[in-house]
């Protein structure tokens, strides 16, 4: 469980997250929604420890990051595919990842496995597509057999087929009863794949939520429920609107 009390962030005079607060529970995909800009991978990075919060808490399990000793056992993250050194092959990157958080060795052939990038493992990162980083960086995500897992926008660069099995993996990940926490800035990539949402603007809470709560509050699309209450124009905080 993620659970996420008060908390803010700011960079100097710019508030990133203000006042954030809600609950991701086990056993649902919960998709973290919000235009660009929203403050969604600041609040990702908070909750990983890379960055430390102005004030309130983030935290995984009842405990912050930092305080597990093995993390990859713990939670599983993916914040940004090209975030790997690219003169490595990729069995050499999940492999240098296992090492570090005790891991055996058969992790790494089951998770590229289980990513479709098996017959890839001995190329080097620099020569992958997106969509091949995009595996690459869930397989890393997936090596220590987590609980508790994090994507930051996974569904940029794969075609409809990855779009698919993405899909369908997060889906099962929940239904092993895993916390599985995605952020998108599209809500169409979302009404297919989660349960609940969490949407924020501006660093600030809009909704917290299951999808049809979200859906019955539009006579529209969910992407112009989306749309309407990220607006600038628009304030809605979870409970009503104001």
């Amino acid at each position: 469980m993620i659970d996420v009390n008060h908390l803010t962030k700011r960079f100097g005079g710019v508030t990133a997250v203000e006042d954030l607060t809600f609950t991701v529970r086990p056993g649902v995909v919960t998709g973290f929604l919000g235009p660009n800009g929203a403050g969604k991978t600041t609040t990702l990075r908070l909750l990983l420890g890379l960055n430390t919060p102005t004030s309130g808490t983030a935290t995984v399990e009842g405990r912050r990051f930092r305080e597990f000793g093995t993390g990859l056992r713990h939670v599983g993250a993916l914040l940004s595919a090209d975030d790997v050194h690219k003169g490595r092959s990729a069995s050499a990157h999940l492999r240098a990842l296992a090492r570090s958080n005790g891991l055996p060795r058969r992790r790494v052939e089951e998770v590229l496995e289980e990513v479709g990038l098996a017959e890839a493992a001995r190329r080097r990162v620099g020569g992958f597509s997106l969509g091949m980083k995009q595996r690459l960086g869930i397989a890393a995500a997936l090596l220590g057999d987590p609980p508790v897992l994090i994507f930051d926008e996974p569904l940029n660069g794969l075609d409809p087929e990855g779009v698919r099995w993405v899909r369908g993996l997060f889906r099962g990940l929940a239904a092993e009863g895993r916390t599985v926490f995605v952020s998108s800035h599209m809500m169409s990539e979302m009404e297919h794949t989660a349960e609940r949402v969490v949407v924020i603007g501006n660093g600030r809470l809009i909704a917290d939520e299951t999808l049809a709560e979200f859906s019955a509050r539009s006579t529209g699309t969910l992407e112009d429920a989306f749309m309407a209450l990220t607006s600038d124009s628009v304030e809605y905080r979870a409970g009503g609107a104001r």
